[in-house]
């Protein structure tokens, strides 16, 4: 499947799964395919148009134009996965390598699901401007924070500095194959992935700490 099939695909993240989605959300699923797979320079708005059948003006009554749809397909997934990170947290009150696995569960889930999305989060975040940028980093941050949370309670003595340099080096990780396929089912990329990031965060992270 090529790329940029994959991409639209799998942007749901960005247009509401789990719900009927509008003419909208099918645009905004196009646009971010788009933008994934060729870059956010390398495509206009007649391109968004011609790939959803809708002429011009038809389209700007959705969106003001490539730069709304950037924002209205990088936001809501910044506070969709807060949001679930939270909810996995309070899931396992008191349980960090629970909380852990499923926080691992969520992220890998998502990252499979939605590729153009986690392109888009990687390669054009910066096109947005300050307001919208620095919001979508702020929800990064609170992300982060709650897999810090668990780490420093799973290795007591980590700090919290060297806790998110592995919570990133997980979601590299979690984030590093979504485009990938055929060669690997679905099911089993989910499984690989887990297992990695799992025994990746729970490794011994000093070896004055390492268990007898």
């Amino acid at each position: 499947m090529a790329v940029e099939q994959q991409a639209r695909g799998a942007a749901n993240g960005a247009t509401g799964a789990g719900r009927r989605r509008s003419r909208r959300d099918e645009i905004l699923e196009i646009a971010v395919g788009l933008f994934a797979a060729r870059g956010y320079h390398g495509v206009s708005m007649d391109d968004i148009g011609a790939a959803a059948g809708v002429t011009g003006p038809a389209l700007y009554h959705h969106f003001a134009g490539k730069e709304a749809m950037l924002v209205a397909a990088l936001i809501p997934v910044s506070e969709g996965l807060l949001a679930g990170g939270k909810e996995r947290a309070a899931n396992h009150p008191d349980d960090p390598r629970g909380t852990l696995e499923s926080l691992i569960d969520f992220h890998v889930d998502f990252a499979l699901a939605n590729p153009a999305v986690i392109a888009l989060h990687l390669h054009e975040l910066d096109r947005l401007p300050d307001e919208p940028r620095r919001r979508i980093r702020r929800l990064q941050r609170m992300y982060v924070e709650e897999w810090v949370t668990v780490l420093t309670a799973l290795h007591p003595g980590l700090p919290d500095g060297e806790a998110r340099v592995l919570a990133h080096a997980a979601f590299g990780l979690m984030n590093s194959t979504p485009f990938l396929g055929g060669e690997v089912d679905r099911r089993r990329r989910a499984e690989l992935l887990r297992g990695a990031t799992l025994a990746a965060l729970l490794a011994p992270t000093d070896p004055a700490r390492r268990a007898p």
